[in-house]
């Protein structure tokens, strides 16, 4: 290995340049040039920074950790969680410990990292979310499991130091089947508004799922509904992925009326093949509508996502059992349902009516 003035015709006397030898990932030798270097000591640092990432040294810079982090969790994650957390790393988490090499890290410069955060604001004097500073630190956390895990570093420094932020969780909203009718009345004027609010309170599919629609995914004849991928934004490029998880892939059955709504919608486009997408929208248009048919309806505001609760809230209401509901919308399990139990408290206003007359009854063949 060595670092030597670059003789070569293609730079001045005055550049730099590194050549080493390496293994590879199957054990065999490699050689690995870079040319270009201004300065002596800008190509040694290369040379040692090439020689740690290979070796899995963890003397490494941080940043050059980072980078060999992200490249291996790319393959094993959807690109919008993989834009999320560069982003989330770019902003609050390389600037910081960049100049630092990953062993060097302590549960001091942890501490220091965490008040530099809580102490930003912003012009109009707000700091971060609890729950943005939780997302923060989870994701230092995952930098630095990685590195234990896959790495040999000796521990993570972030588990001497209380966790930054909380996780809050929001209220779960819902509307009863009276408010969304009413809802839905307001978006009878833009059929396409109209049609995607319908399938999202009535099935309970996700948003991106409805955005990711084709006239192939529907049988009406059998009265089913297939969901197999979603439509994602990711920096500003439409994708259709995979679902989010596994159990997203599921077929659902149609009530009667919904499949003689679809039909309409279907005679109602021009030239839509199985394959074109049935609502060209994107979930910008879909908040702009829910704004919308709230303030015309009168009905209190609530999330795209809360359709989901109202359906699930709905079926609960109707007597479904967990693990009936949790395979209509595909939650990854039967606990993600049983979240949702609280809703409909005109239920639990029913058990106890139910427990009055029972105890009524019991007191009657005492007598």
């Amino acid at each position: 290995m060595a670092v030597y003035k670059d003789k070569w015709n293609g730079y001045n006397n005055e550049s730099w340049r590194v050549s080493v030898y390496y293994k590879d990932w199957k054990g065999e030798q490699k050689r690995h040039d870079k040319r270009g270097f201004k300065t002596k000591k800008e190509a040694v640092a290369y040379e040692r920074e090439f020689l740690a990432r290979n070796n899995k040294d963890i003397n490494m810079g941080f940043d050059t950790f980072v980078d060999i982090y992200l490249g291996d969790l790319k393959p094993q994650i959807k690109a919008s969680t993989y834009a999320t957390k560069e982003s989330v790393i770019d902003a609050h988490i390389r600037p910081y410990f960049k100049n630092k090499s990953l062993a060097e890290i302590s549960s001091t410069d942890i501490l220091q990292w965490q008040n530099a955060l809580l102490s930003l604001r912003d012009d109009q004097g707000k700091g971060y979310s609890q729950t943005y500073l939780r997302s923060i630190q989870n994701q230092l956390n995952a930098i630095f499991n990685h590195a234990v895990k896959y790495y040999d570093l000796p521990k993570n420094p972030c588990l001497a130091n209380k966790k930054m932020g909380k996780v809050k969780t929001r209220e779960m909203l819902f509307w009863t089947k009276e408010e969304y009718l009413k809802f839905a009345e307001e978006m009878k004027e833009k059929p396409l508004s109209y049609y995607a609010f319908e399938l999202l309170y009535w099935t309970g599919i996700r948003c991106g799922e409805l955005l990711a629609l084709t006239r192939d995914d529907f049988d009406l004849e059998k009265k089913t509904l297939r969901i197999n991928k979603t439509f994602q934004t990711v920096r500003g490029k439409e994708m259709i992925t995979s679902p989010k998880t596994e159990k997203s892939n599921r077929r659902i059955d149609l009530p009667e009326f919904l499949c003689r709504e679809m039909e309409d919608y279907f005679a109602s486009l021009y030239k839509v093949d199985g394959t074109s997408r049935l609502f060209p929208v994107t979930k910008h248009y879909m908040h702009h509508e829910l704004d919308r048919g709230c303030r015309n309806a009168g009905v209190k505001r609530i999330r795209i996502h809360d359709l989901r609760h109202s359906s699930c809230a709905l079926l609960i209401n109707l007597g479904y059992s967990p693990v009936q509901i949790a395979q209509r919308l595909g939650h990854e399990s039967v606990t993600v349902t049983e979240r949702y139990s609280h809703l409909y408290p005109s239920v639990q206003q029913e058990m106890a009516k139910k427990l009055d007359e029972a105890f009524s009854e019991e007191e009657a063949d005492e007598e």
